[in-house]
């Protein structure tokens, strides 16, 4: 049976700040009877008068005067029963969009939470579909950003790791995910949850991209301010490659947070006095590659470096040799 969706509740752009791609889901799908009856009503309202439905207030209604605006909650409570009620991948998408742009929203990051949305959004991680798994990890890695949440997304983190580690090199979705586990590990209280997924992260840092460069540091550098995960980022296993982030000609939004990350590593050693206890670290780890010659040899080359914040922070770290 062919029958008609509304799509009052279904808009918005795949991530925060990105361009509003509204559009509405208004082609004919083909539904169970009773299910699209069901979602029908349930987004459109009661009907007044024995005429047509008529609509409550829509979300587009609500963001007619300001893309500032926000859905109610009940209005999230039906979005969140159409996306655990539907397999469809048009309907779901449009769905973890709207959910992830809602997220924004600190008053909706609690919403969406007691309502139970958490683990409905999750479930879509799942998804064979590389755009649903992304937007459902845009959603979560927005609603992350309350630290009431937290407790529950943790129980994802690993499952995300595996995502991130998996997917192909400066994917979407790879970046959707690396975006979210920055935002987890913003306090210490999760950062332990990513231990055997350092080498991984450092791989994708020595040959990703700029955007998946600059994100896994971001991520990177949040640990290294953690003087219980010293130990654990030292001993990982990294390849050589990573020392060219301390090349001249590497720009200056990596450079910089590659040099804050060893800057914080020196200031975590000093507090645990382990220093100098290199036997600690077997070869091949990252403690040789930021303490042996080859290193010593580029902070030494970044003081003469023509930007002055570089400079600094090549001048504080070639003391450390």
């Amino acid at each position: 049976m062919w029958s008609w969706l509304p799509g009052s509740l279904l808009f918005g752009s795949s991530s925060m700040g990105g361009a509003r791609d509204v559009g509405w889901v208004t082609a004919g799908l083909v539904l169970g009877a009773s299910a699209c009856y069901y979602i029908y009503r349930l987004t459109r309202g009661p009907r007044r008068g024995g005429g047509q439905p008529r609509p409550s207030r829509s979300a587009e209604d609500e963001t007619d005067d300001s893309c500032d605006e926000i859905l109610n909650e009940d209005q999230l409570a039906k979005l969140l029963f159409l996306l655990e009620s539907t397999n469809n991948l048009v309907i779901t998408e449009r769905a973890l969009i709207t959910l992830g742009n809602n997220a924004a929203f600190s008053t909706n990051q609690a919403v969406i939470r007691n309502l139970g949305g958490i683990p409905i959004i999750a479930s879509r991680i799942n998804s064979l579909n590389p755009s649903i798994k992304e937007k459902a990890l845009i959603a979560l890695s927005n609603l992350s950003v309350n630290v009431e949440n937290q407790p529950r997304i943790r129980m994802y983190v690993r499952q995300v790791c595996e995502e991130v580690l998996a997917d192909s090199l400066n994917s979407a979705v790879q970046l959707a995910g690396l975006r979210l586990l920055t935002n987890m590990m913003v306090t210490n209280e999760y950062q332990y949850l990513l231990g055997s997924y350092i080498s991984g992260l450092f791989h994708l840092l020595s040959v990703g991209n700029g955007s998946t460069k600059v994100q896994v540091l971001k991520l990177l550098l949040n640990m290294s301010e953690n003087p219980a995960m010293t130990e654990t980022l030292l001993s990982a296993q990294v390849d050589s490659s990573f020392l060219s982030l301390y090349d001249g000609q590497m720009a200056n939004e990596i450079l910089l947070r590659a040099l804050t990350m060893f800057q914080n590593i020196n200031n975590c050693l000093k507090v645990e006095g382990q220093l100098a206890n290199r036997l600690h670290f077997a070869g091949g780890s990252l403690f040789f590659l930021l303490y042996g010659e080859e290193c010593a040899q580029k902070m030494k080359a970044l003081t003469r470096h023509h930007d002055v914040d570089v400079k600094k922070k090549a001048l504080a770290i070639k003391t450390t040799f």
